[in-house]
C-alpha cells in the first residue's frame, strides 16, 4: 500500500540509499552509510541533491528509494519500513511511504489505542482487525496514493510509534478483516462511546450501514459501562459569552447559511433534537442577528476549545446563563464521551478486554452482523 505522509526535507538510512526513476528504471543515485539526501522540486519536475550536488536529471516520474539492506528509511524525524516513493507536490516534494499492509499497522494500532498492557490484548487485536479493515477498502491502483498519515484516515506514526502489544495483535490477526454479506467493510472507530454507540446518520451526513447501528456499552446486571474507564468519559466544556461569539464567527458560516457572513452576538442556545442513541441532532443557535441551526457532527467544529480542538462528542446537554443585556454571558455542556461514536468504543473494548472478551466477540459487538474472515488477495 501507498501511504501519503508530509512533505518532508531529506533521508538517509544506516547503510545507504539506493534511488531509482520509476520512468526508467534506471539507478539515479547511491548514498553511503548515513549520507543524507535532499530533494528539489522545478514545476513538476524534482531531481536528487546528494553531498550538495545534484546526482540526477529532472525527472517528471516518481523515484523510488530503498535502504541498501531493507533497514529503516529515515524521513525528517521518522524511522519508514519499505520504500519512500518521491514525487511533485504542488509546491514541494512529497514523500510517501509504500510498504506491506501488515507494517503499516505496525505504526496505526499503537497510534489509535495508545501503549496497552498484557491484559488489553485483546482490545488491540480488535483494533488490529478494524484498522486493517479500513485501510484495505482505501486501496486505489489509480490514486497516487491510499491513505494519509493523519486524523483523515488513520493515525499512522512510522517505526517509532511502534510496541510490543500492537506488533504482537497485528501478527496474532494477520490476514484477518471484518465482513458483512461477504464483503470487506469499512470498520470506523472511537475513543470513547459515552454509555452508547451511534448509527452513521445520527453524526455524518450519510446512510446508515446494517452493522452500524447504536450498541449499549452497559455492563450488563450493573449501573456501569465497559468505556468509564475513559477519562474523557465524562466532561464538561465551559464558552464565555465573548470566546462564543468569537467561535460562531470563525466557524459558524462554514456550517449554517450565515447572511453576510456575519454571525452576531450569541443570545440562546438550545437542544432541538436528539438522535436515537440520546445524541445532540439539532443544535438551535440564537443570537442577535438571526437564528441558525447546526447538524450532528457539525456541532463539533464549531463549539471548539481554545486550541482549536473539535467539541468532545455530540453526546451532550447544555445550560445557559444570560447577561443583562439579553445577550449569552456563558454557555456551559456537559457531556460524555470523545469521538463520532460510530463503531467500535476503543475504551469500551480496552473494558470488554479486561472482562474476559475476545477479539471476535468485541468485533460482533460493535459492528453487529459482521464475521471475521480472511482478506481476499489483491
Amino acid at each position: 500500500m501507498l501511504l501519503g505522509t508530509q512533505a518532508g526535507d531529506e533521508l538517509w538510512a544506516a547503510h545507504g540509499l539506493s534511488a531509482v526513476d520509476a520512468g526508467t528504471s534506471q539507478v539515479v543515485g547511491r548514498t553511503a552509510a548515513d549520507e543524507r539526501v535532499a530533494v528539489e522540486q522545478d514545476g513538476s519536475r524534482i531531481r536528487l541533491i546528494i553531498g550538495g550536488r545534484p546526482a540526477s536529471g529532472w525527472s517528471g516520474d516518481p523515484i523510488l528509494v530503498h535502504s541498501t539492506d531493507g533497514s529503516p528509511i529515515v524521513v525528517g524525524a521518522r524511522s519508514y519500513r519499505g520504500v519512500i516513493t518521491l514525487r511533485p507536490g504542488a509546491e514541494r516534494p512529497r514523500f510517501l511511504n509504500d510498504l506491506a499492509l501488515d507494517d503499516y499497522l505496525l505504526g496505526v494500532v499503537p497510534q489509535e489505542l495508545g501503549s496497552r498492557a498484557p491484559r488489553d490484548s485483546a482490545a488491540a487485536q480488535a483494533q488490529a482487525v478494524a484498522a486493517r479493515s479500513y485501510a484495505y477498502i482505501h486501496l486505489s491502483p489509480t490514486n497516487a496514493y491510499d491513505l494519509t498519515d493523519g486524523t483523515l484516515d488513520q493515525v499512522y506514526g512510522g517505526i517509532g510509534a511502534e510496541n510490543s502489544m500492537a506488533t504482537a495483535a497485528v501478527r496474532a490477526t494477520r490476514g484477518l478483516v471484518l465482513e458483512y454479506d461477504g464483503k470487506v467493510v469499512d470498520a470506523p472507530y472511537h475513543s470513547t462511546c459515552g454509555g452508547t454507540t451511534a448509527a452513521a446518520s445520527e453524526v455524518w451526513k450519510s446512510g446508515d450501514e446494517p452493522y452500524l447501528k447504536p450498541v449499549s456499552d452497559q455492563i450488563p446486571g450493573t449501573d456501569r459501562f465497559y468505556c468509564d474507564i475513559s477519562p474523557r468519559f465524562a466532561w464538561t466544556a465551559e464558552f464565555a459569552g465573548p470566546s462564543l461569539n468569537a467561535l460562531l464567527e470563525r466557524y459558524l458560516a462554514s456550517y449554517a447559511q450565515v447572511p453576510g457572513g456575519v454571525a452576531g452576538a450569541a443570545q440562546t442556545v438550545q437542544v432541538t433534537s436528539r438522535t436515537p442513541s440520546g445524541r445532540v441532532g439539532t443544535l438551535l443557535i440564537q443570537t442577535d442577528r438571526g437564528r441558525y441551526e447546526l447538524h450532528g457532527n457539525d456541532i463539533r467544529y464549531v463549539l471548539r476549545n481554545a486550541g482549536g480542538g473539535l467539541l468532545n462528542s455530540t453526546y451532550f446537554s447544555v445550560t445557559t446563563e444570560q447577561a443583562a443585556d439579553g445577550l449569552l454571558d456563558r454557555l456551559t455542556v456537559t457531556g460524555r464521551g470523545f469521538g463520532h461514536g460510530i463503531g467500535m468504543c476503543q475504551w469500551g473494548a480496552i473494558g470488554r478486554a479486561r472482562a474476559g472478551q475476545d477479539f471476535r466477540t468485541i468485533l460482533a459487538t460493535y459492528y453487529p452482523g459482521t464475521t471475521v474472515g480472511w482478506a481476499p488477495r489483491r
